[in-house]
């Protein structure tokens, strides 16, 4: 195979707030595979709180470089495996790679990706668009500004209550909120209370991950259903979930990618959990490989290249929540 990076720095359309940090911009590194005359493209995000940033991701994929350009391609899962023991510390580099590897096989056998798993696109989750944190007035008109059926809302504030409150006057739609990690024991138990009778669906990681013994009280004491974030990275974080949380969110930067995804999936399912998607910021490369999960799950946040005022490809489109798909094999994805 050759490998070919691509570092990038896309502006967001609004500053990206969440409790524990704000942002501008968003680094990612697309990669490129090809062979036999085809091609796939797989991304990845740095990210301050993994301690991920581009110039390591590059460095550490880099230093394989032999390797991968020595390697032939069988299946995307072997390639996953015999790459693991070099980058089971920078699994966001093993992520943008093993997503071109199932971009680049499915084009192999020119079939759409979700057509190579026999998935049935029919009725597809609806994506949620997500309203960062900022002053009330200023979130209201985010909202305002992009009608959308589902809105993740991020929360962590002294005025949480006051921002879906205020948020509620100007739309029916769904609410899902995401704490990341800012809330305690009593404050998410309470403000699930009010948040139920907001409309919220769930509540994304309310806690922080080291504080299980919080989590089962939550999970079994909330009246809205939580969902682990900082607390699912891993395949092993999904047994470790078991009994704190409803469901779990799979981001493919952190877990490593598509393949260790399916696992995850299949795994949360034999547990009766709930089973979504969640978001780096990723451009319309590494959104469109999730595009291609759609029919595993049940909720998705694939709003990366709606927050994003720039794009690094085509690919999926989305319009009210729905996903489309580009008329192309693989993921669909195509650099610009």
């Amino acid at each position: 195979m050759k490998l070919t990076l691509y570092p990038y720095e896309l502006k967001f359309r609004h500053t990206f707030t969440i409790s524990r940090k704000s942002k501008d911009v968003q680094p990612l590194l697309v990669a490129k595979l090809e062979q036999d005359g085809e091609h796939g493209l797989g991304e990845t995000a740095d990210n301050a709180y993994y301690n991920m940033t581009v110039p390591r991701l590059v460095a550490d994929i880099e230093e394989h470089r032999s390797f991968i350009e020595n390697y032939h391609l069988t299946t995307p899962q072997q390639l996953w495996d015999d790459l693991y023991p070099r980058l089971k510390n920078n699994l966001f580099a093993l992520c943008a790679l093993d997503i071109a590897a199932w971009d680049l096989y499915a084009k192999l056998q020119h079939k759409k990706l979700y057509e190579v798993w026999q998935l049935d696109i029919s009725h597809n989750p609806l994506t949620d668009y997500t309203i960062g944190i900022d002053t009330i007035p200023n979130m209201v008109k985010k909202l305002k500004d992009f009608p959308w059926p589902i809105y993740k809302i991020k929360l962590g504030t002294r005025e949480d209550i006051a921002i879906i409150k205020a948020l509620r006057e100007h739309t029916n739609a769904v609410f899902r909120v995401d704490a990341n990690c800012a809330w305690q024991v009593d404050e998410t138990l309470n403000n699930a209370l009010e948040l139920k009778e907001l409309g919220v669906e769930f509540i994304e990681q309310p806690m922080p991950a080291s504080d299980t013994e919080g989590m089962k009280v939550i999970y079994e004491q909330s009246v809205l259903p939580v969902i682990a974030d900082e607390s699912c990275i891993l395949e092993s974080d999904v047994a470790a979930c078991r009994g704190l949380f409803h469901g779990i969110n799979i981001k493919l930067t952190k877990c490593g990618g598509i393949t260790p995804a399916l696992r995850m999936i299949k795994e949360a399912r034999k547990y009766g959990m709930k089973v979504m998607t969640g978001s780096m910021n990723e451009s319309t490369v590494g959104t469109s490989a999730v595009a291609h999960l759609l029919p595993l799950l049940d909720y998705v946040d694939m709003d990366g290249p709606l927050l994003l005022a720039e794009d690094t490809a085509s690919g999926i489109t989305m319009k009210d929540g729905r996903v489309f798909y580009a008329d192309r094999n693989g993921t669909g994805a195509e650099l610009w």
